[in-house]
């Protein structure tokens, strides 16, 4: 039996994931932080001091994440991060603590298996083309800009070539920020926020006489669960650092 936590215990992805934990025969419900209700622990060291932590996952704010996941990996509790927002570097850092204290590290940016699998498309298609851009929409409610997925995605393209902007003309921006913000590779990232989203990813390719578009549309928070068991089951078992979901799919 997995004994795990829940931080953000009571935001929209935190109440699916308790509910998700608590009806897997092979995990219990140990432990639900928030710093909003009265059945919750507030804070991870409260937690730990009262429950047996076998798993921590964290579904929190761009704010908290990185002294959360610092703790965790400092305290011995393995620790499943769906919260975006980590910088290149505090994720250098934070796998250097999990190889350091030998706890268990999985980021994923996203956990849904269609979102996993358009970065693995996206990674493949950018052998073939020299032009790309990301366009990637949320609901309003998302703290953080561009997401996390969008973020890994243009990390993974980035490892085909150098410099997806091939042929194109010098630009000047009469209103800032319209062409989005620039990535690796330099990889247009364009993030739209709007009620009535969800989560969802396009992916365009573009070469003389021809477009290609890789599209994820999320129209519910379940399709992330199945991911994040997976992970859970994962960073139970071994205590590795990893980097996205795909690393772990069979």
């Amino acid at each position: 039996m997995i004994n795990v936590a829940v931080c953000g215990a009571n935001g929209k992805m935190g109440k699916e994931v308790c509910f998700a934990v608590e009806n897997n025969p092979s995990m219990q419900l140990c432990a639900k932080i928030d710093l909003l209700g009265d059945d919750n622990f507030k804070t991870i060291a409260d937690a730990q001091k009262k429950a047996k932590i076998d798993v921590l996952v964290d579904f929190t704010q761009p704010i908290s994440i990185y002294e959360n996941a610092k703790y965790c990996l400092n305290n011995g509790i393995n620790i499943v991060i769906g919260t975006t927002g980590l910088s290149d570097d505090q994720i250098d850092e934070l796998k250097d603590l999990s190889k350091t204290r030998q706890v268990g590290c999985l980021i994923a940016p996203n956990f849904s298996t269609g979102a996993v699998l358009l970065m693995m498309f996206a990674k493949q298609a950018a052998k073939y083309f020299d032009n790309a851009e990301i366009i990637e929409l949320h609901h309003n409610q998302k703290k953080d800009s561009p997401s996390g997925t969008a973020i890994k995605t243009a990390l993974m393209m980035s490892e085909a070539k150098e410099n997806f902007k091939k042929g194109n003309c010098p630009e000047t921006e009469t209103i800032k920020g319209s062409r989005g913000g620039e990535s690796y590779s330099n990889i247009q990232i364009h993030s739209v926020r709007l009620p009535g989203y969800i989560a969802s990813q396009e992916v365009l390719f573009g070469s003389a006489g021809q477009v290609f578009k890789i599209r994820h549309d999320t129209t519910d928070r379940k399709c992330y669960m199945d991911g994040v068991l997976l992970a859970v089951k994962y960073v139970a078992e071994h205590r590795d650092f990893i980097y996205g979901l795909e690393n772990i799919l069979g």
